[in-house]
């Protein structure tokens, strides 16, 4: 059984960090005519050189033709998956450009709102906010803006392995006002930041296991998470499902990406009762999630087992904690 070497784990960090900040230097210095450039060639590596399992292609091709049946063909679902590559590796060089690209001063220009009524109301209420997104344009920015617009948000996501790295994500966060919560264990400290009316942000597009209430996600059962719905009707919050995608390019006319910033729904528990509440107000979200995602579905990250566990596996806390027993 070969042994952990602390020491040689930190070394390893310190060289992905090492490789991490002299990548993100020279993405820095690159215009977004260049970053697009970069991002395609790297998409063409991914999609076209590597090996098929390493990069997951059959995972999203499954993905998409369950979310949309016969609608796309083999080469167009060729073409969106090369194009969820392209976005996501577009996606990377924004943020790395964000904190000296996105000012208060100049976010509309780089923004275009659509209804953001619902969520301007919901933000400007007494009552805490959630505010949804799932892995589909580019939902750093979107967390940016509310935070450079006076929003502060507790945002809610899985440390990263290398605690360099991770250390890096924290102050890209924090560089907008916003506080971290580490996702395993989190319902304690969401909990207690609803409680004194605070707001919290968080991806709410993955399996959630056994343990999830199953609802439709593309017509389609999925195991969503029940405890945003709980946290909601038990601290009186609002849900708010937002999105930022990317629109297509204008170099001669914009400097950088331009994205349609949105909310696709806000949930309020006030209008859910009885005894199906939690399904019902995770059924709102994930529509709501959905119809972001069919806007753009080249910018959603297909490679997600969303669909893993089926309803059929699906037992109770009881069982389950008997099982761990066992």
């Amino acid at each position: 059984m070969k042994q952990y070497d602390p020491a040689r784990v930190r070394w390893r960090h310190r060289v992905e960090y090492l490789i991490f900040r002299s990548a993100a230097c020279l993405i820095g210095m690159l215009s977004t005519r260049q970053s697009a450039a970069l991002a395609r060639s790297l998409a063409f590596v991914i999609f076209r050189l590597l090996p098929r399992k390493l990069t997951r292609y059959h995972v999203a091709c499954e993905n998409i033709r369950t979310a949309f049946g016969e609608t796309y063909n083999d080469k167009q679902i060729d073409v969106i998956i090369h194009r969820m590559w392209v976005h996501l590796f577009r996606m990377i060089g924004e943020i790395l450009q964000l904190p000296r690209k996105m000012r208060r001063h100049n976010c509309f220009d780089l923004l275009g709102f659509r209804d953001r009524e619902m969520a301007v109301q919901a933000l400007a209420s007494e009552r805490p906010v959630i505010l949804l997104s799932g892995h589909f344009g580019n939902w750093e920015m979107s967390i940016a803006a509310f935070g450079l617009f006076g929003f502060p948000m507790s945002v809610v996501a899985r440390p990263l392995d290398n605690p360099y790295l991770d250390g890096w994500f924290e102050e890209f966060r924090r560089h907008t006002g916003h506080s971290m919560i580490a996702k395993r264990g989190a319902y304690n400290r969401m909990a207690a930041v609803l409680e004194r009316g605070g707001n919290i942000a968080l991806l709410a597009d993955q399996d959630a296991g056994l343990r999830g209430v199953f609802v439709d996600f593309f017509g389609k059962p999925a195991s969503t998470f029940p405890t945003i719905a709980r946290l909601a009707i038990e601290h009186d919050a609002y849900i708010c499902v937002g999105y930022a995608f990317r629109l297509p390019d204008r170099f001669d006319e914009y400097r950088w990406s331009r994205f349609e910033m949105g909310s696709t729904a806000v949930v309020d528990p006030r209008e859910f009762t009885g005894p199906n509440r939690i399904h019902d107000i995770s059924q709102a979200f994930t529509t709501a999630v959905e119809t972001a995602v069919r806007r753009a579905p080249e910018q959603y990250f297909w490679v997600h087992r969303r669909w893993k566990t089926k309803p059929e596996q699906a037992i109770g806390f009881e069982e389950l904690q008997a099982r761990k027993a066992g």
